[in-house]
């Protein structure tokens, strides 16, 4: 049922019932507007001005009589044969003089073939998405891919992946991740490629383009810009370093800190270079022999021991041990500026100026110890099982019947690989072939 209100005194006013179809009409003033009141049994109902044709007043079940509180304004007209109606604010807010202007400027605007509520609408819908998008910026993302995809990835993986984009995006992490382009990307990208990395830059996209896969999945973003970059392929290295490029590196690392401690444990163990830097103290067996590699760091999720030979325990030895009141926070053996050492490019550089060796990276050091083994007569599988490879001999159907952990094996061909290594860096003629203990044996 619709009400209208039959006019006298003001002070006498009633709502009474009104023809059906109509709406409640009278010519607004301050006075009346605070004396408006809504029927009982109504949530609200609303009242149009008789002097500005679309002005309406709605008068909610809460507003009293002589007060302007829940009482609020409108524009009503219509467009396209549908009723329109817009809010103006609070009958508190505004002046009853201002709602009249404001009406009459809506008015102009559909007389001119705009329907100004639709387009309001947008405009909020756009706002909405601005601030959901500026809410959503690169770094968000990227800790959101973390914990809603990689967390039922490798851990290495994930942790790499995440490092990677924050590293080479350092920039935008604070901006919206839709606001990253293309060509944003591809000059980062080649700017990583053009500094000699290009394997980095290769799995720097393809994190990219994993991420932002994910968000688009999501929901969260409409657009990739890592799509349409082109991924170079990198040609595989074969660089293996001579016995006097590696005189010339150990020699050059003979001075104190973790990135020289650093550079002999991996040329020692073959490990991986994350896996070297991350090494803490907890990892290491109380007598330095073995030194085992948890899951959640190994490249390949498969927990790793690595028997240390002699020269890898005087590292070990000489390696400064912080104290440590935080019984949470790993104790790293090589210790960088709050945390593992992780200053590898430019540290790299200064190792390469002093030891004149050119044209190699850190991890030609594990090809070279593999390269190494093989000359010094150990089997295939030994190596691979030192280098916790699940390639190989150990792939497919061998890997999963094969379960022996040549653990004997391993120790011999690492201790006499770090005797080789010793008899390269003393001029002695280093050891010939060793056969290192065998099953059966």
């Amino acid at each position: 049922m619709t009400y209208n209100v039959r006019t006298g005194p003001l002070g006498g006013s009633a709502l009474g019932p009104a023809d059906p179809g109509r709406e409640p009409q009278l010519k607004l003033t301050q006075r009346r507007i605070e004396d408006l009141i809504c029927p009982a049994g109504k949530k609200d109902v609303l009242f149009f001005d008789d002097e500005q044709r679309g002005l309406g007043v709605r008068v909610t079940k809460r507003a009293e009589k002589g007060s302007l509180a829940w009482k609020t304004y409108l524009a009503q007209y219509a467009f396209t044969g549908s009723k329109r109606r817009i809010p103006l604010g609070s009958c508190s807010a505004i002046s009853l003089a201002a709602a009249r202007e404001a009406v009459q400027a809506i008015l102009s605007d559909v007389a001119k073939g705009r329907d100004p509520a639709a387009e309001r609408k947008q405009a909020a819908r756009e706002a909405k998405e601005r601030a959901e998008a500026e809410a959503l910026t690169l770094g968000v993302l990227i800790d959101r891919w973390e914990v809603g995809h990689l967390a039922g990835r490798r851990p290495a993986y994930a942790a790499e992946a995440t490092r990677a984009l924050r590293f080479a995006l350092k920039k935008h992490l604070t901006k919206p991740a839709a606001d990253l382009t293309p060509k944003v990307v591809k000059s980062t990208l080649n700017a990583i490629a053009d500094d000699g990395r290009k394997a980095t830059a290769r799995l720097t996209g393809a994190y990219g383009r994993a991420c932002y896969g994910w968000a688009i999945g999501k929901d969260l973003l409409a657009d990739n810009p890592f799509a349409g970059i082109k991924l170079d392929a990198v040609d595989s290295r074969e660089r293996v370093l001579s016995d006097n490029e590696l005189k010339a590196i150990w020699a050059a690392t003979r001075g104190p800190g973790p990135y020289n401690a650093i550079v002999r444990m991996l040329l020692l163990t073959g490990q991986r270079r994350e896996e070297v830097a991350g090494m803490t103290w907890g990892e290491i067996a109380s007598d330095l022999s073995t030194w085992t590699i948890p899951a959640s760091r190994a490249k390949n999720g498969v927990a790793h021991i690595v028997p240390l030979s002699p020269p890898a325990q005087a590292i070990i030895k000489s390696a400064h041990r912080m104290a440590n009141d935080d019984m949470d926070k790993p104790e790293f053996v090589f210790q960088g500026r709050g945390g593992a050492f992780n200053g590898f490019s430019k540290a790299k550089v200064t190792l390469d100026e002093d030891s004149g060796v050119i044209d190699w990276r850190l991890h030609d050091l594990r090809r070279t110890m593999a390269t190494g083994l093989q000359k010094l007569g150990v089997r295939l599988e030994v190596t691979e099982a030192v280098l916790n490879h699940v390639s190989g001999s150990r792939a497919g159907i061998v890997g999963i019947y094969q379960r022996h952990e040549w653990a004997e094996e391993k120790r011999a061909a690492l201790n006499a690989w770090g005797e080789h290594v010793a008899a390269i860096i003393n001029g002695r003629q280093a050891a010939g072939n060793v056969t290192p203990m065998r099953r059966g044996a």
